[in-house]
């Protein structure tokens, strides 16, 4: 299998269903308390993006799309217009949005992140599809504007010099989420007027 590196169609996806799952063990116990147990470490999204398909033209584009990626055999990127930016979504990216780390005066190489913080609990998700020509990244509270690449397949940065001992490590950023299809049939339906549907079309997060 491979990844592609494409995008599925964003008139598409805007119109999908979907988002985060986890996997929680719970025993009832005899008394009725619960004891709970986190299967999973890290959420894993689904979607279903049949919702998104309004023309045959769509339609159409979902087909050729599925039968480039060889149905479940290759992954892809995939938009999530509910978590798509390292901000909220009514803001503009900075460079101040996440911090993903703090310099030792050695390291160089640092990993996209987003953080999810409600009261005193986080969970930080690693970001490993950025958009590329979106990541903007700061050291402290100063933008840098060169001084660091960016690799938009593993969402790994590298600076040209490691930043300085206890200097925080910011970013902004798009990203995608890579899927592939949760599926390896498509059941198109044609009405009389030759226009089609699908009843459902899942796609599943790629964890590695």
């Amino acid at each position: 299998m491979a990844f592609h590196e494409v995008r599925f169609p964003d008139t598409i996806s805007r119109g999908a269903r979907g988002g985060p799952e986890r996997r929680t063990q719970i025993v009832e116990l005899a008394s009725g308390d619960e004891e709970r147990n986190a299967s999973w470490a890290n959420s894993r999204r689904r979607y279903d993006v049949a919702y998104g398909i309004r023309r045959a033209d769509d339609l159409a584009a979902v087909v050729a799309f599925f039968e480039a990626r060889n149905g479940r055999l290759h992954g892809f990127r995939y938009k999530d217009w509910a978590d798509y930016k390292s901000c909220l979504p009514s803001q503009a990216i900075t460079a101040f949005d996440q911090q993903i780390g703090t310099g030792t005066g050695s390291m160089k190489i640092f990993q996209l992140s987003k953080r999810y913080t409600s009261g005193a609990q986080t969970w930080v998700r690693t970001i490993a599809k950025p958009v590329a020509g979106t990541v903007r990244v700061a050291l402290g509270m100063v933008e840098q504007m060169s001084g660091w690449t960016m690799d938009a397949t593993t969402g790994v940065i590298t600076f040209t010099t490691a930043p300085g001992n206890g200097v925080i490590v910011r970013v902004g950023f798009e990203f995608d989420v890579p899927v592939r299809f949760d599926t390896d049939v498509l059941d198109v339906t044609l009405d009389i007027e030759r226009l089609g549907s699908i009843t459902s079309i899942p796609l599943l997060e790629i964890r590695k």
